[in-house]
């Protein structure tokens, strides 16, 4: 692992899982995983806290900016904030089991 980035920045990066049907479907047909993210991570920063937490190897990492949508809340207009979102990609063999099976 790189020195320069510290564990635990590591561990602060990851939000969360995206679970929904399109991840599910990039993540059986490609092996890509979807991720909520910190807005100030790097590519190198996602790659290697995925590598961290569950031990395998990242193919590649593509990141992208979702925009807040603008919402009413009664006579008011509002603004949900933006998030950052993730897509991993594994090298073949490896995956990550969310425990979402039934």
């Amino acid at each position: 692992m790189n020195a320069g980035i510290n564990q635990e920045r590591l561990m602060k990066v990851l939000l969360g899982p995206i679970v929904s049907e399109k991840s599910a479907r990039a993540a059986d047909q490609a092996g890509q995983y979807t991720f909520k993210v910190e807005p100030t991570a790097t590519k190198r920063e996602i790659g290697q806290a995925v590598e961290l937490l569950f031990e395998v190897k990242v193919d590649s990492v593509q990141v992208l900016n979702v925009k807040g949508k603008a919402k009413r809340f009664g006579a008011r207009l509002g603004k949900r904030p933006g998030w950052r979102k993730a897509y991993v990609r594994l090298a073949p063999g490896d995956d990550i089991d969310f425990g979402g099976g039934a």
